[in-house]
């Protein structure tokens, strides 16, 4: 069984996402403001998820359907009697409770029963011909561990092998957060219903809910009219932060980057980041590196100029440059530290990355016109915290990055987040297991260097750029899987991503 969210997402995904708590207090006051009631929401849910489960599994005969005891179970038991109509063989075990079902979710259950239906207990034996799992265990108000019996039925679960269909959110997984305190489902698919939650796209997400899809169960005009918690950005989307040139720009009018870092060693580094911020449009990228540095650099780029970082020549280049990027194998030695306090005093727009990000959270400063690009690792000395604190909810950390350093925050993971102190606050639903390789971070400071020399917004940038970084991997992914995926692979397929016109104008 494959859970691997390298498949790609529907294309039809909505880019609004909404707060688990919020969704869960909305629900009835979209159904009285529809005028329909919670149980039609729970049939429209069940039969969404039944024409899924039989659009993905059409030879699938004999279902096994799990309810729990709230109105996940509820749409479980739908979905049971949908099933059962359409001569499909369906197994439902239920957990017991001593308190009694939400009403929504005794109505299924008595419906179910009406239609024939036989529940059987938690602990019964399971058959052994069954060839889909329906999971409709743990709905999202869980924020702790599954207890017994869950937490065996979801091992259990995880052990068989065929493919399971989760309703609303895989059992186990923090809708808010993505973290999976205990044991939670591997799904291979997961219909979310209404609307999608952040935890379905960040934290530990990717492990558990397989292909992502949506249903708005009718209600996606009641909830157009309220502002999303987040929004989810994809490659689609890259056209309206990257708009053709102008036929008569020349290179001044795409800006004047310059690139800080490169200690001895450390080249690999800095050489990437350049040469991604080349690729993503940047007009001029001048690098001030180690002195090593300089020979290697030119040879394998001569677009990029390249001198001795020292304080004189970083002054002039401050002076020169539009944007700054600094980090890129920077190094924490006096020579790197240096560095740092020089390009602390510039107002340019900057992007910080890697030895930077460590420099600044041992000094800390706060300043809206600048990027930040920490990994988890980077985030948690950043706010002096431990790598669990930040993993256990990412947007909560990357809103305390942006509360306590200003500006524009990119806390990269699976479900990279984009925040910023103004309020924006998205996740980039691109990007894959092969990422997880040296030198990418570089290659991400660059292409949001080149474009904040193109003097996109640092929040439009930041977003942009990731963007364009996932979607890269992504499509790298498609040519050759993603095990053995380099950074400098995505150099070359950055252009036509950056490039969202392209298309167009070969189609015309």
């Amino acid at each position: 069984m494959t859970n691997q969210r390298e498949k790609r997402n529907e294309a039809s995904l909505p880019h609004s996402v909404f707060s688990a708590d919020w969704l869960r207090k909305a629900e009835r006051q979209a159904a009285q403001e529809t005028g329909i009631s919670l149980f039609t929401l729970m049939q429209r849910a069940a039969k969404a998820a039944f024409l899924m489960a039989q659009r993905q599994f059409p030879d699938a005969r004999h279902w096994l359907i799990f309810c729990g005891h709230g109105n996940n179970g509820g749409d479980g038991y739908e979905v049971a009697r949908l099933a059962k109509q359409a001569g499909i063989r369906v197994t439902l075990l239920a957990v017991d409770s001593h308190k009694p079902l939400p009403d929504e979710a005794e109505s299924a259950r008595l419906g179910w029963e009406k239609a024939g239906g036989e529940s059987g207990a938690a602990d019964t034996q399971w058959p052994q011909d069954i060839d889909l799992i329906i999971d409709g265990l743990l709905g999202t108000g869980l924020t702790s561990a599954p207890r017994a019996p869950y937490d065996g039925l979801i091992e259990n679960i995880n052990a068989t092998p065929v493919p399971v269909l989760s309703l609303d959110i895989p059992s186990g997984l923090d809708a808010q957060t993505g973290q999976a305190a205990g044991q939670a489902v591997h799904a291979t698919h997961t219909l979310s219903f209404i609307a999608l939650k952040p935890g379905l796209l960040t934290g530990q997400a990717r492990d558990y809910v397989g292909k992502l899809h949506c249903d708005p169960l009718g209600l996606q005009s009641w909830l157009g009219g309220h502002l999303p918690h987040l929004q989810r950005l994809d490659a689609t989307q890259l056209a309206q932060w990257l708009h053709p040139r102008r036929p008569c720009s020349h290179k001044g009018d795409h800006g004047r980057l310059l690139v800080v870092g490169g200690d001895t060693g450390f080249a690999g580094a800095i050489r990437m980041a350049s040469e991604a911020a080349l690729r993503s449009g940047a007009g001029l990228v001048r690098v001030l590196t180690h002195i090593e540095n300089a020979g290697p650099l030119l040879t394998a780029r001569p677009e990029l100029m390249v001198q001795e970082l020292t304080a004189k020549s970083l002054e002039e280049g401050l002076k020169w440059a539009d944007v700054l990027v600094i980090g890129p194998g920077l190094g924490q030695r006096d020579w790197g530290r240096q560095a740092v306090e020089q390009a602390e005093k510039s107002d340019k727009p900057a992007l910080w990355d890697a030895d930077a990000l460590n420099l600044l959270a041992i000094n800390p400063g706060k300043r809206q016109n600048r990027v930040l690009t920490p990994h988890p690792g980077e985030a948690a000395r950043l706010l002096g915290c431990s790598v669990e604190d930040i993993e256990s909810d990412r947007l909560l950390s990357a809103r305390k990055l942006t509360e306590r350093y200003g500006g524009v925050v990119v806390l990269k993971g699976a479900g990279t987040l984009i925040a910023s102190e103004r309020g924006g606050l998205a996740v980039a639903d691109v990007g894959n297991a092969g990422m997880a390789s040296g030198g990418m971070g570089d290659v991400l400071s660059g292409i949001i260097g080149g474009l904040l020399a193109q003097k996109l917004d640092v929040y439009d940038a930041a977003c942009a750029g990731t963007v364009v970084h996932g979607a890269a991997a992504d499509e790298i992914a498609h040519r050759q899987g993603t095990r053995g995926m380099l950074a400098t692979d995505l150099l070359a397929v950055i252009p036509p991503l950056v490039n969202p016109d392209l298309k167009k104008q070969i189609s015309e």
